[in-house]
């Protein structure tokens, strides 16, 4: 299918046809070789690595002294 690469700004833009396009919202593009993917944000996922990236080395550093020992507690 052929479609228009256009200006919008200081940004150019791809008009994707509506029968090809999912619902307004963010996308994410990557550039593969000559070619160019488009596909839409899912927002219920996590970028990849992310709790990879959050996870601490040493989970007893994110105690503070003056916090004491962990306990559990009846509600």
């Amino acid at each position: 299918m052929l479609t228009k690469i256009f200006k919008s700004g200081n940004s150019l833009a791809v008009r994707i046809p509506r029968e090809m396009g999912p619902e307004e919202g963010a996308a994410e593009i990557e550039r593969v070789g000559d070619h160019w993917l488009i596909r839409p944000v899912k927002s219920a996922e996590w970028p990849p690595g992310f709790f990879e990236s959050i996870r601490l080395a040493d989970p007893d550093s994110f105690t503070r002294p003056e916090q004491g020992e962990h306990r559990e507690i009846e509600l």
